[in-house]
């Protein structure tokens, strides 16, 4: 019975830390952004983050190009040894850091500014006052609820935020470039989903 009622705890916690996200025109501004830089100039999204974050941005980075919108995750450290070379003109980046002052990616910045001036980044923090968060071209705060790690330490719930965070982006970018079932079936050649986005598309009248 203790477990079952800890369970629910920290499902309701969660729940409730999705809930208090603050939705402004921040994130309307950063599908704009996303979509014009992307679908428009041709560029791509290039997603960073270290430690949680990191995998937090390179699932973000996927779950875009499965949609339709081409990205890549760049390792911070990595940057500086010469994977920073991914980096072109139009391109966009995203950046999480919880607490937005994680030095590998307040230093990736530096360097991509340097590459490419007039780069544009959206950044996913728990830190909206943070040195990261008044650099950024877009600020997305996810409210910096407490963790529900009973040491509050563990990285669980700000990483539960990050990932809704970013799904809210690709779906918006999805509904604002119209990506259908027919564009999701060329990109999902294999397996169930791939299946199920076929059977979606409208039968060609030829066959």
């Amino acid at each position: 019975m203790t477990s079952r009622i800890n369970i629910q705890s920290i499902l309701q916690q969660e729940a409730q830390a999705i809930l208090n996200i603050p939705v402004n025109e921040q994130f309307d501004k950063a599908i704009a952004l996303i979509t014009e830089q992307v679908h428009r100039k041709k560029g791509k999204l290039v997603t960073s983050g270290m430690g949680k974050a990191g995998q937090i941005a390179m699932n973000i980075a996927t779950t875009f190009c499965s949609t339709g919108t081409p990205a890549v995750f760049l390792h911070p450290s990595e940057a500086q040894h010469g994977d920073l070379g991914i980096l072109q003109e139009n391109d966009i980046m995203l950046v999480i850091s919880n607490s937005g002052k994680t030095l590998e990616i307040l230093e990736l910045l530096t360097l991509a500014k340097r590459l490419y001036p007039d780069l544009l980044f959206i950044v996913i923090t728990g830190n909206d006052r943070s040195e990261l968060a008044q650099k950024a071209d877009v600020c997305l705060y996810t409210g910096a609820p407490a963790e529900v790690c009973p040491l509050g330490l563990t990285p669980t719930t700000s990483t539960t935020m990050m990932t809704v965070i970013g799904d809210i982006l690709v779906v918006g970018v999805m509904q604002t470039t119209g990506f259908d079932a027919a564009q999701y079936a060329l990109r999902h050649h294999g397996g169930y989903l791939g299946q199920r986005s076929r059977q979606q598309c409208p039968k060609d009248p030829k066959e």
